[in-house]
């Protein structure tokens, strides 16, 4: 669980994100800090993978459910429930991307933001 709000919100949802993602066994899991590259995207990119899509699924609710205990605050989007190879969920201060282990080497999102500052994070 995450042990104390820090004094960046948008650091706050993305490690409730992260825990959430911890949770349910998500893989590979990645910050990516875009505050500093003079993008309105949002402040961060949070990327993992699953090697099925009933577990991008459970790492989907999991993340989701975090984030509601803990700030009252549900996604302001939500893209990819139906098929489950990618699902997002968009909090407009942190984007989580949740794929398919196959769809995340395709796209290689990581890459379209190679200058943002990684963190990367153990699974659970």
């Amino acid at each position: 669980m995450v042990k104390k709000k820090t004094a960046n919100l948008s650091t706050y949802l993305s490690e409730i994100a992260v825990h959430g993602i911890q949770e349910k066994k998500g893989n590979d899991i990645v910050r990516l800090d875009l505050r500093n590259l003079n993008s309105s995207v949002s402040d961060y990119f949070i990327v993992c993978n699953a090697d099925s899509t009933t577990q991008v699924k459970a790492i989907a609710d999991s993340v989701e459910e975090e984030i509601y205990k803990l700030t009252q605050t549900n996604p302001w989007r939500k893209e990819g429930l139906d098929n489950a190879e990618w699902i997002i969920l968009d909090y407009f201060d942190i984007v989580v991307h949740i794929f398919r282990t196959e769809k995340r080497d395709f796209y290689g999102i990581e890459d379209l933001w190679g200058d943002a500052e990684t963190t990367t994070y153990k699974s659970a």
